[in-house]
């Protein structure tokens, strides 16, 4: 990559504009892997902490203020709901 290539690329990132061509490809591809991960996660997090709701006392449950058939209603619903 010659000096105003990497000028012009290091422009577009910082004013936050796309790179075109080749480039542009490979920068919304990443884009899109990362907001896919990002969405993955957070699912995973909602579904770990609904599992842990079902894994609680009833003392536990009355502390955060939820019944036990409430902790069992949001622990059995699917982690994309």
């Amino acid at each position: 990559m010659d000096t105003i290539e990497s000028i012009h690329y290091a422009r577009a990132e910082l004013f936050g504009a796309r790179p075109s061509g080749r480039r542009g490809y490979v920068y919304r591809l990443v884009r899109m892997v990362r907001s896919l991960a990002s969405r993955i996660g957070n699912l995973l997090d909602r579904r770990r902490s609904r599992l842990a709701l079902l894994e609680m006392t009833d003392d536990q449950l009355k502390d955060i203020g939820i019944s036990r058939c409430d902790a069992h209603r949001e622990g059995l619903r699917p982690f994309w709901d």
